[in-house]
């Protein structure tokens, strides 16, 4: 069987070097005739894959020793309430930027558990531009502040972060984590789901500065507070083993690829061959997004009626590209450019998108 086109938002596609070594490996990792699935998570191997994966992160995005990283399960979703539980103390409130779905979920948790205030929005306008870190209103007394740097449904990203001083800044990266440089030192916390770009769900990373970590409340349970997983290096209870592993793969293949210097240039080419192909298609293809905040991860856009929408769809799949509809909420065509979709996907992408525009 070959391999289709896989632009699913997530799970999305991964590495096919990672999956052909995770394959090898399968039954018989490294000689204990267990595969990884199977292995203690207390055992030598599996404290190995957890050194090589940290230390992976550290080397790919620069993460100075005063940052530990952690491994949990609940994705981003369950972040969304740990850092208000954390982080706001009794009486205070933190700063959130909402920028689409995801953001507005993060603030609705922290107004359950917390009190979070809204500091900027793009609701108004459905989320098709991104407010510029000038303009935020932030209080003073904030706990922290809380942005969404990608955003997968509506396709709006910032390449750039603000540096707010004295402010602890704490961002989900879940969908463009290690698609593009950044100086991680800007940031009090960054947390990700790593079924976008870091492998499959069922683990997420959090990286916590150390000072912002040593703020956190007392007396929480012991699952959901953030020193428990950092004293005992993950393992306080079983942890995902086998994304752990795989995640492990895939940034050793980016590695591989020159790391993000390189990863950044080829996600830049991918977008841009798939916004060409929207803005030069004389409105056939309608992008739905303000060019200056234009995602290079997700990229939503609009055909004349919903009944040619799910033409391409149904095309497209013939064409063995899948993964193409938008998300229910807003519907239209979304295509997801995660850091293992290749150059050659997206110029059989491209190549569709043309041919489809001359039939219709």
């Amino acid at each position: 069987m070959s391999r289709i086109y896989n632009f699913n938002p997530g799970p999305s596609t991964l590495p096919l070097a990672a999956l052909e070594i995770a394959q090898a490996e399968f039954t018989d990792y490294k000689g204990t005739g267990m595969s990884v699935l199977e292995i203690s998570h207390r055992s030598k191997d599996f404290e190995a894959i957890l050194a090589n994966t940290k230390e992976l992160f550290r080397s790919l995005l620069g993460i100075p020793e005063n940052y530990q990283i952690i491994f949990s399960g609940g994705g981003a979703s369950l972040q969304f309430a740990m850092v208000p539980m954390n982080f706001i103390p009794a009486g205070a409130s933190a700063d959130y930027v909402v920028t689409g779905e995801w953001a507005r979920r993060a603030f609705k948790e922290a107004n359950i558990v917390a009190r979070g205030r809204l500091a900027a929005s793009s609701e108004a306008d459905n989320f098709s531009w991104l407010p510029a870190p000038e303009s935020w209103d932030l209080d003073p007394a904030a706990a922290y502040v809380h942005m969404t740097s990608n955003n997968t449904i509506f396709g709006t990203q910032y390449h750039q972060f603000p540096d707010l001083k004295n402010k602890y800044l704490v961002c989900d990266m879940s969908s463009d984590i290690l698609s593009h440089q950044f100086d991680i030192k800007k940031f009090a916390m960054i947390y990700a789901g790593a079924q976008k770009n870091l492998g499959p769900s069922g683990v997420t990373v959090s990286i916590i500065r150390d000072d912002f970590a040593a703020s956190a409340n007392k007396g929480l349970p012991t699952m959901l507070t953030y020193d428990t997983h950092i004293k005992h290096d993950s393992l306080y209870n079983t942890p995902p083993v086998f994304p752990i592993y795989i995640m492990q793969l895939t940034l050793q293949w980016v590695k591989e690829l020159g790391g993000l210097a390189a990863m950044e240039a080829i996600n830049r080419k991918k977008a841009e061959l798939v916004y060409a192909a929207i803005d030069g298609s004389d409105g056939f293809y309608r992008g739905t997004v303000r060019t200056d905040s234009r995602s290079w991860m997700n990229i939503p856009f609009r055909l004349g009626s919903e009944e040619l929408e799910a033409t391409f769809i149904a095309e497209a799949k013939g064409s063995r590209l899948l993964g193409l509809k938008g998300h229910r909420s807003v519907g239209g065509i979304r295509v997801s450019l995660y850091n293992a979709m290749t150059v050659e996907g997206v110029e059989k992408l491209v190549e569709f998108m043309q041919e489809f525009k001359a039939k219709h």
